[in-house]
């Protein structure tokens, strides 16, 4: 079957399953744009933050050094390490917010949009990244397309930007010969900042756009045919540790239902605290006693403490209550020969109750 058919014959939503399947081997929707529009953010940071403060240490330290030389000794190769390390050193604390907050800045963008994690097989050689059909169906399909149409507006966009700013009128190149020197940085930073504040905004609007796009397609990607959702069904329902599972889970529902009807039981029949019957009667509407609950153990303790607090008697009778216990189900009314036995517990609680 070709790709074309079987991409449309996907038409069924991923399941839970297929979705996990893929986090787990690092198939994650991500975006391009947001590390980039995060770094160009950062860099604007810089410029109207830390450019200022900076320079002017680097500026200060380096028109000291110009002005005057003869304190600087270079009679030795010593010497000139040594300038060269102090001068590094000073470069390097001016450069040092650009080393550090950029790349933070970049890595933060990328694992705010999925959580980070150590996946073997993204990284295992695969023949279909150097297959020619498939890098051109890479190239030509959707996700190429939309990488292109990327490109040209972050073409256009900056194309625009910078002719908006530097060649739409003249003055920014006029004031930058008529301007002194010593003015001639702050004003650099002022039009840098100003173009990296629209290019910033530009980039926005395009990771935005991104950050979508990259989770629609991602989810086209992961749908799935009918026979596919049938087959992982029928697998499901196969798995022993899922069919356990789900056993399990119907056991602790059915348990907390049962502990749940407690409080409605008339008395509570106990062998004093390894098994606790719980029956209701209401001549109305029950034809006999019906077990509301029952439980061995820390079950049997926790039907007794539900019936301390609403007050339901508890009446200790080790052979009754190993009976009931073994012979009659939750819900069900007692067998015949549990009439008598019964009876005299109900008609005490009555009494008790006038």
């Amino acid at each position: 079957m070709s790709d074309g058919p079987d991409k449309e014959s996907k038409t069924e939503e991923a399941t839970e399953k297929k979705i996990s399947d893929a986090m787990e081997k690092g198939n994650l929707p991500v975006s391009r744009e947001a590390p980039i529009l995060a770094s160009i953010a950062a860099f604007l940071v810089i410029m109207v933050f830390v450019a200022i403060p900076s320079g002017s240490k680097l500026v200060a330290f380096l028109s000291a050094l110009l002005d005057k030389p003869e304190e600087w000794r270079l009679n030795s190769a010593q010497d000139a390490r040594q300038l060269f390390g102090i001068v590094g050193l000073a470069v390097g604390a001016a450069l040092l917010p650009v080393f550090i907050i950029i790349p933070t800045a970049g890595i933060l963008a990328s694992v705010l949009q999925n959580a980070p994690r150590m996946v073997f097989d993204r990284i295992q050689p695969q023949f279909s990244r150097v297959s020619i059909a498939k890098g051109w169906t890479r190239i030509f399909g959707a996700s190429g397309r939309v990488e292109f149409l990327k490109s040209v507006f972050k073409f256009a966009a900056a194309s625009i930007i910078v002719f908006m700013m530097f060649f739409r009128s003249s003055h920014f190149f006029v004031d930058t010969i008529i301007t002194e020197p010593s003015q001639l940085p702050e004003l650099i930073r002022s039009n840098i900042t100003r173009l990296l504040a629209s290019v910033t905004i530009a980039v926005t609007a395009l990771a935005a756009f991104d950050l979508a796009w990259a989770r629609i397609h991602w989810r086209s990607e992961l749908r799935m045919t009918k026979q596919e959702i049938k087959d992982e069904h029928k697998q499901a329902e196969g798995d022993p540790l899922l069919k356990a599972r789900l056993r399990s889970l119907g056991r602790d529902r059915a348990r907390q239902r049962m502990i749940a009807s407690v409080p409605t039981a008339t008395l509570i029949v106990a062998n004093p605290t390894h098994f606790s019957v719980a029956l209701r009667y209401s001549p109305a509407k029950d034809p006999a006693p019906i077990v509301v609950a029952k439980g061995q153990d820390l079950i049997a303790l926790k039907i007794r403490e539900i019936a301390s607090t609403h007050d339901i008697p508890v009446f200790e009778n080790v052979e009754l209550a190993r009976a009931l216990y073994k012979q009659v189900q939750v819900n069900n009314a007692i067998a015949p020969e549990f009439y008598k036995a019964v009876a005299e517990l109900i008609q005490f609680v009555n009494v008790r109750r006038k």
